[in-house]
């Protein structure tokens, strides 16, 4: 009878309501874990990472009451980053989800997802229109707006750059900044940033309309150029040098957001092209989504500075958005061949959705008018212009 009385001391079920007073809040992160599942599965929000992160969100959680389990060690990370221990202390001591968050530590993770994003993605409609790269590059105005807002909060500047950076809609890139300046923030960070791309058909199209007129929407674009094959193989190459050379902390995520791309467009490397668009992506995006999720605990999820987070993303995003429509705007009273003002949303760098809202905001004004390919010029210029935002902050701000 002792040693059954005994097993149920040792059990989770009993560390939950035998402690509740002590757990409360891991058991919180476990019922928000639980709402992160929903929204992905049920809701498809960004489920490819969401519901990666939620499930990680709920295995670090669980240990509160399951110390035995042995997956992340909150005070092992502690003492890295005092110094105290080192990745080959992490690999021998750590758990399951200590190892896998190594991979996000050295931004490892990031950095392959962008071989995955470039091996995607056509730039040839920002080819065909460079002014497009205006558009991309003036969405990036939120991010720069709330790391001064955040800095004016009271957060210190590198926390400030992690959170102004979730306003490029560009989950790794988020992830990347946050794991070089302030990791402290990054599971509330990687759960805001995911959240608003989830969320940039139900953002974006009240700030579109609120900032255009009826006539303006209804602008119709010139079809683009056809690029050639040599633009195409000539531009990642261009990219990854003029960036190396302008913005050197930039170069990880450009660099392999371009090989990626030169794959892609060379036609030479087809298996390579493949795998990094379906293989490579899939198992990196696994161990990306539960490591980060790891870091979301009760500690660093539930304080006032989350919901500031949370505030200040949104805001962000918002920003950018506007910004990326009125330069459009202000381009207009220049140029000869009108922009449609919408497809300056697409700037910030969820792709393709951003540029799918451009086109249905567009078509609701006139059923015949398509702005997609135009929009995906602004689009990708966006994934650039927030690793570039992501370079510079990195490298002006100590770590």
């Amino acid at each position: 009878m002792n040693e059954i009385i005994k097993f149920a001391k040792e059990t989770g079920a009993y560390l939950l309501f035998g402690n509740l007073g002590e757990n409360w809040k891991s058991l919180v992160m476990i019922l928000i874990s639980l709402l992160l599942l929903y929204l992905g599965i049920k809701k498809k929000f960004e489920p490819l990472l969401l519901v990666g992160i939620a499930f990680g969100m709920l295995l670090t959680n669980l240990t509160a009451f399951v110390p035995g389990s042995e997956m992340y060690h909150t005070g092992l990370w502690q003492d890295f980053m005092a110094g105290k221990v080192g990745y080959g202390d992490i690999l021998h001591e750590g758990g399951f989800l200590d190892i896998l968050y190594i991979g996000v530590k050295t931004c490892i993770y990031p950095c392959l997802i962008f071989v995955g994003i470039g091996a995607m993605t056509d730039f040839g409609p920002l080819i065909s229109n460079p002014k497009s790269l205006l558009l991309g590059a003036a969405a990036q105005v939120g991010i720069f707006v709330t790391f001064i807002g955040c800095i004016k909060l009271g957060f210190a500047q590198q926390a400030a750059a992690s959170i102004g950076i979730i306003g490029g809609a560009d989950g790794p890139t988020a992830i990347y900044t946050t794991s070089k300046l302030y990791p402290k923030l990054l599971g509330p960070i990687a759960v805001a940033a995911y959240s608003y791309m989830a969320l940039v058909p139900v953002i974006q199209p009240p700030i579109m309309r609120l900032l255009t007129t009826k006539k303006e929407r209804r602008i119709v674009m010139k079809p683009l150029r056809e690029v050639s094959k040599t633009e195409k193989i000539i531009f990642p190459i261009a990219v990854t040098i003029i960036v190396s050379l302008l913005v050197p902390s930039a170069t990880p995520l450009i660099g392999c957001l371009m090989l990626g791309n030169l794959w892609k467009e060379s036609g030479v490397c087809e298996r390579l092209c493949k795998t990094a668009q379906n293989e490579l992506m899939n198992i990196v995006t696994i161990f990306l989504g539960i490591s980060v999720g790891a870091t979301a605990t009760a500690k660093a999820f539930l304080n006032l500075d989350t919901l500031k987070i949370l505030a200040m993303g949104i805001a962000a995003f918002a920003i950018g958005t506007a910004s990326g429509v009125l330069l459009a705007k202000f381009m207009n009273l220049f140029t000869k061949n009108k922009i449609n003002p919408l497809i300056g949303s697409a700037g910030v760098s969820a792709v393709p959705m951003a540029a799918r809202v451009s086109q249905s905001e567009g078509q609701k004004e006139d059923p015949s008018n398509f702005l997609l390919m135009h929009a995906m010029g602004p689009n990708v210029a966006g994934v650039i212009g927030s690793a570039i935002a992501a370079g510079v902050l990195i490298s002006l701000i100590p770590a």
